[in-house]
């Protein structure tokens, strides 16, 4: 797999709708530099809203991202809901319509399900002594 490549990741409601408001949000109450756009991988803070939109409808129509797209998609959802610096922060519940537990609940879901650009210590270790992963399935680079 190559961050180019489209990967389709089956989302539920609430993981969908957790995506789409921290997506939207850049359009909203967050207010970021260009530094945090250009970090997040977006073009500047004047366009990182059109451009995070543009992830969500494209995700809408197709249900893929690229695993680039996938990373710059989870980096602006985690920033805009935590922040209250650059991001909704504590406007997120309102925003949203999600509660910052709930939130985080599906923030790991979708760390756990989107494609992984880098190493994880994902791992358990049995009452055997075993060390196995946890997910050998899921996508990475």
């Amino acid at each position: 797999m190559t961050a180019s490549e489209p990967v389709s990741v089956d989302l539920d409601v609430d993981e969908g709708a957790v995506l789409r408001a921290g997506l939207l949000d850049w359009g909203g109450p967050a207010a970021p530099t260009d530094a945090l756009a250009v970090a997040m991988g977006f073009s500047d803070a004047a366009r990182l809203s059109t451009e995070a939109s543009a992830l969500w409808q494209q995700f809408e129509r197709t249900g893929s991202l690229t695993v680039e797209d996938w990373r710059r998609a989870l980096l602006a959802v985690e920033i805009v809901f935590v922040s209250d610096v650059v991001g909704s922060g504590l406007d997120w519940r309102f925003t949203s319509g999600f509660s910052d537990a709930q939130t985080i609940e599906i923030v790991r879901r979708l760390q756990r399900k989107l494609p992984r650009w880098r190493g994880s210590a994902q791992f358990t270790q049995g009452d055997d002594g075993q060390v196995s992963i946890l997910d050998p399935h899921r996508p990475h680079l």
